[in-house]
């Protein structure tokens, strides 16, 4: 399938769900967090769309994502949506649903190594590491 010919926001609605399972994985497996209270604690700052806006705005400023990324970034935090946002500014749901693009983009490329590897930076950045 070619993830291009999809609406971005189809493609970012994957992408919510492709990372939230990667951030489950590594809760679970890397943390050892069994509960799920804790589980869901944990989740929100991984998944929060701050977060995701943070880390685009910071992977793009240290040249992490490669050029036709940045574009498929672009075109998924450009895509109109219908959807009220509560709570956050509509620049942060925007720059969050580019990450999500991205995600979902890369998924339907069976792109799982890259994936990983942004999923890795991404981690760092959530965890204040200097990288």
């Amino acid at each position: 399938m070619k993830p291009e010919l999809l609406p971005a926001l189809t493609v970012a609605y994957l992408g919510d769900s492709v990372f939230e399972v990667y951030v489950r994985e590594f809760l679970i497996k890397e943390c050892h967090i069994v509960k799920p209270d804790l589980l869901q604690k944990e989740a929100v700052q991984y998944v929060s769309a701050k977060a995701q806006a943070g880390f685009m705005q910071k992977a793009i400023e240290c040249g992490w994502l490669s050029d036709e990324e940045i574009v498929i970034y672009k075109r998924g935090r450009n895509a109109k949506g219908r959807r009220h946002v509560k709570n956050m500014s509509v620049i942060t749901h925007n720059q969050s649903s580019g990450f999500e693009t991205l995600i979902g983009h890369l998924y339907l490329l069976d792109n799982m190594s890259r994936i990983q590897e942004i999923f890795e930076l991404y981690k760092g950045y959530v965890d204040g590491e200097c990288l």
